[in-house]
């Protein structure tokens, strides 16, 4: 787990490659390394999270044994293993995943991404062809940024670090009104930068002298195909709780200590019960739950009556009202983009208390909702593939009228995406590559980079989407109730009532919060955004005005104040360039 660095061109230098390097420190700071082709103009840099072996013969770049290829790779192959006993002539030099993913690379070229377990962003440098081949995983859980300077190609594992390369730091105009006229969070390949681009996931990257190309290598939608599942029941049954337990135990592959995220609802308790399947009823971990001291929201009793049947100890992680300014400044320069609030403050910690516990790596239960049709607006007949979704949904969670009409004019509404014949897996397949996954994906890894530890998301193996999305509806809906199959794989293990709980939506009082305790800090974030860089793109009349609406008790969504919010964090960086 780690943070990779590429220049390709005649603007490749050591001093570009190495401010890229400082800005991603956080995403490893266990070792540093660069490789370099002067005569090619290539440049490669890692920083180095220690996870899988933990010596220094794993550190990167590594180079192959015949020198052909070098590799610089961010994220965890977890059937390493099985790659390496099929790749067996290959002379290793450490036991790392990496350099199984260099031997078959060198072994299958481009091809051996279908043979890839794991999540990956990586590139290799093929000296005899002088080909850069980069790539990113199915799902996009790592990622991958890239950008064109006069000529030189750089690609990052975040935005900053391509700011630091030289990359002017200006918001693209379309990506933020898209944000807020409609709630997008950018297309998969694009970002709310100019001239920065993100490789979308199941994408590969080619660059040969001055061209670069992009190919996609994972298609979700043919994966599955347009015919439903026919098979009993008693069949998926076997095979989904095959895979899952496979999935499971293959992301515990660590040399250093590994974790559990928890909350209450039902995919804690379908990741609890199969972490006691695949490692024994006795297994003890560190289970980390946020909380924020308000019983409405918190889920520590649901969380605790899961652990009442396991060996696991209990991590509780607080998040306070005085905590928030200084850590959401914090989070949002980190993150380079808007995120989701409250919730990912309150994540953020628990990674901090995680690292401060030494524990690495953590696993949590992120995927299963859009796999099972778990949200509430599958069940709805009127809700169509080209509505957008929102974190915190509810009655009118964007002002649009707020915005000056040149930056509106600019906004469009998400493209509808209809690769089934059916309504529900449209939308599934919508949440899964488009709005609700990849946002909490990208959320997900800038915190627990943050803190420098790894999250691995056992629910994303291909594998288990595709087989869920392969099922007719009404094994994921049942009357009212979502995730029905899900539910009753899961009451096996765990009995009725916590297989049927309701499903509780990861809230925090963040609106309760900003007419509160952190009004002063919000108004003073708001009336800086009016006064700032961004204040065209504003009228500002309307935007006070239904702040004070908010602040006055009006409404029951704060996901328009967040944006506002984020944005004013975020102008100092539009500012400085």
């Amino acid at each position: 787990m780690c943070g990779i660095a590429v220049l390709a061109g005649p603007g490749a230098n050591a001093q570009r490659l190495a401010r890229m390097l400082e800005a991603q420190r956080h995403r490893g700071p266990d070792a540093e390394g660069l490789w370099r082709c002067e005569r090619a103009q290539v440049w490669l840099g890692h920083r180095r999270l220690r996870i899988i072996d933990l010596s220094s013969a794993a550190n990167q770049p590594i180079t192959s044994a015949d020198g052909r290829f070098v590799l610089v790779f961010n994220g965890e192959i977890y059937n390493y293993r099985e790659l390496r006993a099929e790749l067996d002539d290959y002379p290793y030099r450490s036991e790392s995943d990496s350099e199984v993913l260099l031997a078959a690379f060198a072994r299958w070229g481009d091809a051996c991404l279908e043979r890839l377990i794991g999540m990956f962003a990586f590139a290799v440098w093929d000296g005899a062809r002088r080909r850069l081949f980069a790539a990113r995983d199915r799902f996009g859980v790592k990622p991958l940024y890239y950008a064109e300077l006069d000529g030189t190609l750089a690609l990052a594992s975040e935005i900053k670090a391509l700011h630091c390369a030289g990359v002017a730091a200006a918001p693209d105009l379309r990506a933020w009104a898209d944000f807020l006229a409609h709630g997008s969070y950018a297309d998969p390949d694009r970002t709310f930068w100019r001239g920065v681009r993100q490789l979308p996931p199941g994408h590969c990257l080619i660059r040969e002298g001055e061209r670069t190309e992009l190919r996609r290598w994972y298609d979700l939608a043919a994966r599955v195909g347009a015919q439903e599942d026919a098979r009993g029941d008693a069949a998926v049954a076997d095979e989904y709780l095959a895979l899952l337990e496979t999935s499971v135990r293959l992301r515990f592959r660590s040399d250093v200590e590994v974790g559990v995220n928890l909350s209450g609802g039902l995919d804690s308790a379908t990741l609890l019960a199969t972490i006691a399947r695949a490692r024994g009823e006795q297994a003890s971990l560190r289970a980390f739950t946020f909380v924020t001291g308000d019983p409405r929201y918190d889920e520590l009793p649901f969380a605790r009556e899961l652990l009442a049947r396991t060996q696991h100890r209990s991590e509780v992680c607080l998040l306070s009202p005085a905590d928030v300014p200084a850590l959401a400044a914090a989070v949002q320069q980190l993150a380079d983009e808007p995120y989701g609030g409250l919730p990912t403050l309150a994540y953020a910690r628990l990674f901090e208390r995680a690292r401060e516990l030494g524990v690495i790596v953590l696993l949590d239960g992120q995927g299963m909702d859009e796999q099972w049709a778990g949200y509430d607006y599958y069940r709805d007949a009127e809700y169509g593939p080209s509505r957008p979704t929102l974190q915190a949904a509810g009655d009118a969670p964007l002002r649009p009228d707020a915005l000056a009409p040149d930056l509106r004019s600019l906004a469009a509404p998400p493209e509808p995406l209809r690769p089934f014949p059916d309504r529900l897996r449209n939308l599934q397949y919508r949440d899964l590559c488009r709005t609700k996954l990849p946002r909490a994906l990208r959320f997900n890894d800038r915190i627990s980079m943050r803190a420098s530890t790894e999250l691995r998301e056992p629910f994303l193996d291909h594998r288990l989407v595709e087989l869920a999305l392969r099922q007719p509806a009404s094994r994921k809906i049942r009357g009212d109730v979502g995730k029905a199959f899900l539910r009753d794989l899961v009451s096996r293990e765990l009995g009725w009532k916590l297989a049927n709980a309701p499903k509780r939506a990861l809230q925090t009082p963040q609106r309760e919060w900003l007419r509160g305790a952190l009004r002063p800090w919000a108004e003073g974030l708001i009336e800086a955004l009016l006064q700032g860089p961004q204040s065209a793109w504003f009228r500002a009349d309307v935007v006070r005005n239904e702040w004070q609406r908010f602040a006055a008790g009006a409404g029951e969504n704060s996901f328009f104040v967040w944006q506002w919010l984020s944005l004013a964090m975020l102008q100092e960086r539009f500012a400085q360039r």
